[in-house]
């Protein structure tokens, strides 16, 4: 039975576990490194940059993909309960939670006994020039950056897995992995001064554009007219996703977010204190719980579903 209806749930359980009892993998070590230092010799000028650009992240992407899913499969021949686990190894590693909302506790903490040092920490989250940030800004910062990894760094590949799962393990295993790399590629190269990364900031945009919608949603749980009230904050955002989790979170917890000559969410109220800050990480670490839950739900409904028309293939 757990290798067949339950199969992805038990792979989302796993991740979730793992996420919970390790946190991440060290650098040295991690996938999602490896993803990045592929990357890095792309970042630089090029004489046809949209060309490049197009090639490497099509490139990068199927070749991430195809690697976790061939793995998947090539597992799954040895033991079904090997498939499940190489899943949900994929699964947790392709996404991330425990490590970036206790980074971002720490920097709400330390913002108020030691403020330079809280600045040097965020930028372990955010990418932005913390010197002459204020202590709420900063706090600020955190929160986004919370709100952002929720649907960047969660919903997205989670949906992705969720989604193709239930036709076989090792496409949602692959699907995950493929959302991953292209949040990674978006990340290192998805500026405007890099044209080189236009195509995989396109890119991300148009895979990320659900994730956001349903991060946005499921903070809003318990909080509905939140949904309706960050609307009019979104136009100050340059990123079509990012505005909604962030808006959604600071309607939720009635603070401000802003990030300095960017965007204002919320312009009305105060930026977070540490306890509204704290606040707010607490609500991201909740729904994040409840996106697992829900992700494990769903896969399971949808591979009854599928399992009544169509056999898994690996």
């Amino acid at each position: 039975m757990i290798t067949g209806t339950l199969a992805p749930a038990a792979s989302i359980a796993l991740a979730l576990v793992l996420d919970t009892t390790v946190g991440e993998f060290p650098e040295r070590v991690h996938p999602v490194s490896w993803l990045g230092r592929m990357i890095a010799p792309f970042d630089r000028e090029w004489s046809r940059p949209l060309v490049v650009g197009g090639i490497v992240g099509g490139s990068v992407s199927l070749l991430a993909a195809g690697s976790a899913g061939g793995v998947v499969v090539l597992v799954s021949r040895i033991h079904p309960w090997s498939g499940v686990f190489a899943a949900g190894l994929v699964l947790f590693v392709t996404t991330s939670r425990r490590l970036l909302l206790d980074t971002a506790r720490s920097v709400v903490t330390h913002t108020a006994t030691d403020v330079p040092d809280a600045r040097t920490r965020l930028r372990a989250l955010a990418g932005r020039d913390a010197t002459a940030l204020s202590a709420g800004q900063i706090r600020s910062g955190a929160v986004e950056s919370a709100a952002e990894n929720l649907s960047d760094g969660l919903v997205a590949p989670l949906c992705a897995f969720v989604v193709l799962a239930p036709v076989s393990l090792a496409l949602g295993a692959a699907g995950a992995t493929a959302v991953k790399a292209v949040n990674t590629l978006d990340s290192m190269l998805g500026y405007e001064h890099k044209p080189v990364g236009t195509v995989s900031a396109r890119l991300d945009d148009l895979v990320m554009w659900i994730p956001a919608r349903v991060s946005a949603l499921l903070l809003a749980v318990g909080s509905p007219s939140a949904l309706s009230t960050q609307r009019a904050w979104l136009a100050t955002v340059p990123s079509p996703n990012a505005g909604w989790p962030m808006g959604t979170l600071a309607a939720v917890v009635d603070c401000r977010l802003e990030k300095p000559d960017v965007y204002t969410l919320n312009p009305d109220r105060p930026l977070p204190s540490v306890t509204v800050a704290h606040r707010a990480i607490q609500r991201v670490s909740r729904v994040s719980l409840l996106a697992f839950v829900l992700g494990a739900v769903l896969v399971t409904g949808l591979r009854i579903c599928v399992a009544g028309g169509m056999k898994p293939w690996f």
